[in-house]
């Protein structure tokens, strides 16, 4: 029970913008309830079957051998990292934000 709750609190809080900017617009009480329920159910939905999507292999494979299980732990990792660092590149350097002057606009 403690997994789900951890992961309803974390997806509702990456989408809490989304959800303030749209509740903003809703002048009816019961519709912008019924709103940020739809909303927390679809976010709960998406975030259990992303999450199920990435742990069935991972779970597919340590069943099937140890080694397997640690390679794609590995390399789940190694990629986390190179995303991770290619973000901080991106936004950091390519877009100016360690240089002071920003260059992001909005698309």
């Amino acid at each position: 029970m403690r997994p789900l709750l951890v992961g309803i609190v974390h997806g509702l809080a990456g989408s809490a913008a989304v959800a303030l900017l749209v509740l903003a617009t809703i002048a009816e009480p019961t519709w912008a309830v019924f709103y940020l329920l739809v909303f927390g159910l679809g976010t709960i939905a998406g975030m259990t079957l992303i999450s199920v999507a990435v742990a069935v292999p991972v779970a597919w494979g340590s069943a099937r051998s140890v080694r397997v299980g640690e390679m794609l732990r590995i390399s789940s990792g190694v990629v986390s990292l190179a995303f991770g660092l290619l973000l901080v590149w991106q936004i950091g350097v390519v877009h100016g934000l360690f240089s002071g002057r920003p260059t992001w606009t909005p698309q």
